[in-house]
């Protein structure tokens, strides 16, 4: 597998982000970064739920069309859509109109908005490995898609009622929202650089 290669301005990147110009700006501003917040966390982790079998490209292409459907992922919001708001989604071409993903987007809505704020937020960052715990990744080979911190929260979420988030998905979670760093060990990005 390959490490960091240069993109046009000739700086080494990881080579997932160097496919497309939107892959660039979000390897380059976003993946890694830690992200903080209850209704942010839970964008996150529906986006990653309907990224499930697609490409993220998809998903990212989309997710101004997933903040409009979905009230900015605010919690309280969602938790409050009705049959008729789900019918709205379903047949809302901004979306990915899976129903299984939109019914757990709500369902999940409607758990969380029993929690106490920050909830969320203590909860899924609990799972951050330490750091010195982790090897730096140098190819892309080196990367995991689940580790035990992703398997253990898949599990407690799963255990509070939260669906559709499997290891593999919760690990991707942690990757997207920082809770590992794994910027290849020569990409310019690497511990936000």
């Amino acid at each position: 597998m390959s490490g960091a290669q240069p993109a046009a301005d000739g700086r080494p990147r990881c080579p997932w982000g160097l496919s497309t110009d939107d892959y660039l700006a979000y390897h380059d501003t976003e993946w890694g970064r830690p992200v903080h917040g209850d209704d942010a966390l839970f964008e996150r982790l529906c986006l990653e739920a309907f990224q499930s079998g697609l490409s993220w490209l998809t998903i990212l292409r989309r997710r101004e069309g997933f903040r409009s459907a979905f009230a900015g992922f605010s919690i309280p919001a969602v938790a409050k859509f009705t049959d008729a708001d789900r019918e709205r989604l379903l047949a809302d071409p901004g979306i990915i109109r899976n129903r299984a993903k939109v019914d757990a987007t709500l369902a999940n809505a409607e758990v969380l908005a029993g929690w106490s704020p920050g909830e969320l937020d203590a909860l899924i960052w609990s799972y951050a490995p330490d750091p010195a715990s982790r090897p730096v990744p140098r190819t892309l080979g080196d990367v995991p898609a689940v580790t035990p911190e992703s398997t253990a929260l898949a599990k407690a979420l799963k255990k509070r009622s939260i669906r559709f988030v499997g290891p593999t998905t919760a690990y991707a979670l942690m990757q997207a929202c920082g809770l590992v760093d794994d910027h290849l060990a020569d990409c310019v990005a690497r511990g936000g650089r």
